[in-house]
């Protein structure tokens, strides 16, 4: 199996550490890399259930690259690691046009999240998302979680407040938890985009602008069910 990655040059590896970087600070453990031929599937976790009893969804973070050399893998690898290596080779590549190879770090044991990947097909498209609405949403949600906490650190609680914040439907846009928007407006998916498509295929809902995607994953949910 490849141990290995070849971006086309320093702006996707640029552009790749500005998502994990943003992905860090949400959730620094890990990152998938899935490569299929010339394509680069980048997924972050964003929220995920805590125990077997939580019924809160799994929410992923997808960024997709070109690779300049076609490559197969499927690996979990530290986030931290993976950023220290694209640290290095941007000292090295400053000054250096074309290909750069990033050697990947050693993998982790798999994890939960990572074990579960969306369907490739069968999306069903529904009414668009302002791009407004999701930043709006993310702001006032994080604002809450802030007051409600206040200085409280106690995991139960923190678990709890986030569950009930992010865990509430987009009004007018029942199928998109607000945890939809935390992940799109903090990975950085909204810029300058006027509205987020949304598309399910059985329980996954995907928000997606022309800078990444949302994923979200409810347990027995479905648009159609």
């Amino acid at each position: 199996m490849n141990r290995s990655i070849i971006l086309p040059d320093a702006l996707s590896l640029a552009d790749l550490q500005v998502f994990l970087r943003r992905a860090g600070r949400v959730e620094d453990g890990s990152v998938r890399l899935i490569a299929t031929g010339s394509v680069l599937a980048v997924y972050v976790a964003v929220f995920t259930p805590s125990g077997l009893l939580d019924r809160s969804p799994t929410v992923l973070g997808l960024r997709t690259l070109a690779l300049e050399e076609e490559a197969e893998l499927d690996v979990v690898v530290p986030m931290r690691s993976l950023l220290e290596r694209f640290a290095r080779l941007e000292e090295r590549s400053e000054d250096v046009a074309g290909p750069v190879t990033v050697t990947l770090p050693i993998e982790v044991q798999t994890l939960a999240w990572a074990a579960i990947s969306p369907p490739r097909g069968g999306w069903i498209e529904f009414d668009a998302v302002p791009a407004e609405l999701l930043e709006s949403v993310a702001k006032a949600g994080i604002d809450e979680v802030k007051d409600t906490l206040g200085g409280n650190t106690g995991e139960q609680i923190v678990q709890r407040v986030r569950a009930e914040v992010w865990g509430r439907s987009i009004e007018d846009h029942e199928h998109v938890p607000a945890a939809a928007a935390f992940a799109a407006f903090t990975l950085g998916f909204l810029g300058t985009a006027d509205l987020a498509a949304v598309y399910e295929a059985g329980p996954w809902t995907r928000v997606s602008t022309t800078r990444g995607h949302v994923l979200v994953k409810r347990p027995n949910w479905s648009l159609a069910g």
